[in-house]
């Protein structure tokens, strides 16, 4: 694929992640696909990782997700994001706080065959804790 397909394809998925269209995000992936994130148990299939982001996209229905910065190297897609939202729904048991959040993150994407197929994403889970209120931040009392 070209450096630009590679690029719309990449934008394809931060809109369809960004409007909850996880039906897109299914379709952008490949079969064999694997996400790599911290906090996953390993890596996890495609139907694991949409599971995921099905539930953390409800705990925030005014999700905003904007994409910074893409870079692409060969088969690889770098995308530097920024996610807005308010906490109104369950989050990995965190019930809703009412709290507006912004976290950023990096991910890089493997493509083969105009599809998906390797995940890593590395984002701010610490600052996002924080935001919640569930992690003190840096000069907050335990």
């Amino acid at each position: 694929m070209s450096d630009e397909a590679i690029r719309a394809l990449l934008r394809r998925w931060a809109e369809a992640i960004a409007s909850g269209n996880f039906g897109e995000i299914g379709e952008l992936a490949a079969p064999d696909y694997l996400a790599y994130q911290a906090g996953f148990p390993g890596p996890v299939t495609r139907d694991q990782h949409l599971q995921f982001a099905e539930g953390f996209f409800a705990a925030f229905p005014d999700a905003q997700l904007t994409v910074d910065d893409i870079l692409v190297e060969g088969d690889r897609g770098m995308m530097r994001w920024t996610f807005h939202g308010t906490h109104r729904g369950e989050l990995m048991g965190i019930p809703a706080t009412g709290r507006q959040v912004t976290m950023t993150g990096i991910e890089v994407n493997r493509v083969r065959d105009g599809k998906i197929v390797e995940h890593w994403v590395e984002m701010d889970q610490l600052g996002l804790m924080q935001q919640l209120g569930v992690i003190p931040a840096p000069g907050q009392a335990a």
